[in-house]
């Protein structure tokens, strides 16, 4: 499927987007930057081939210390942060409770959720209340479904979703508006971390038949993260091709 070139008016923000370097974080940073954001992407590695408008920064999402110093450079090399997108994240192994290690729990704990927290903590350190200000997290429909065999994934989806409720409450009387996403199956890489039998029964859940593009979620983000989104704040928007049914 072809989506046209669209834009939205975020001349003059500044954002932060973490996973930049994946194809969610990288198509969000692409529209965001073509709409006349000013933007910087958060990853462990540089991305092949960013594009010339965009500023890169390495980052350990999962690392307070980093996420607080990185938050504080970015604030000043771009002027301020109005806009943060939290896209970092790994599906985790497909496998049952019963086999995980605690191990593993913690890793896809820690770069789903915590590094939610972490991000958003340090934005509201540097964010102008009184201006229009954005917080879009990227969860999952699984932190709705409890996908079977993606428990840590699922749990962290979760939190995710209620921690942008939450947030979304906390800030009602500011400018700054915080939103989650919730896709179902999007055609990235993180399609090959999960198990193929996982991947064949969620595509059977979907009503539209296909899986999402990174695309289509940068659209969503695009607007949701533009003035013409105003009256809507710790809310859940589904992207998951008829799938989410509540």
């Amino acid at each position: 499927m072809t989506l046209r070139e669209n834009s939205y008016d975020l001349a003059g923000r500044l954002a932060v987007i973490t996973g930049g370097a994946g194809q969610i974080g990288s198509a969000i940073a692409k529209i965001f930057s073509r709409s006349g954001a000013k933007v910087e992407i958060w990853d462990r590695h540089e991305p092949a081939a960013a594009e010339g408008v965009l500023r890169f920064r390495a980052v350990d999402v999962t690392d307070p210390g980093s996420v607080s110093r990185a938050m504080a450079e970015a604030a000043r090399d771009l002027g301020g942060v109005d806009l943060l997108v939290n896209a970092a994240g790994v599906t985790g192994p497909t496998k049952n409770v019963a086999d995980y290690s605690p191990a593993e729990w913690q890793l896809t704990l820690s770069v789903n959720l915590t590094s939610v927290f972490y991000c958003s903590h340090a934005a509201l350190q540097v964010m102008d209340r009184s201006r229009s200000g954005r917080i879009i997290n990227i969860a999952s429909v699984a932190g709705k479904d409890g996908n079977p065999g993606m428990a840590a994934y699922s749990a962290a989806k979760a939190g995710v979703i209620a921690f942008s409720k939450a947030l979304g409450k906390e800030l009602g009387t500011t400018q700054i508006r915080v939103h989650s996403i919730a896709p179902a199956l999007i055609e990235t890489g993180l399609l090959r971390q999960m198990d193929p039998e996982m991947v064949a029964a969620n595509f059977a859940k979907i009503p539209m038949g296909r899986a999402g593009t990174p695309k289509e979620v940068a659209e969503l983000a695009a607007w949701l993260a533009s003035d013409g989104c105003s009256f809507s704040t710790g809310a859940v928007h589904d992207l998951s091709g008829g799938r989410a049914t509540y």
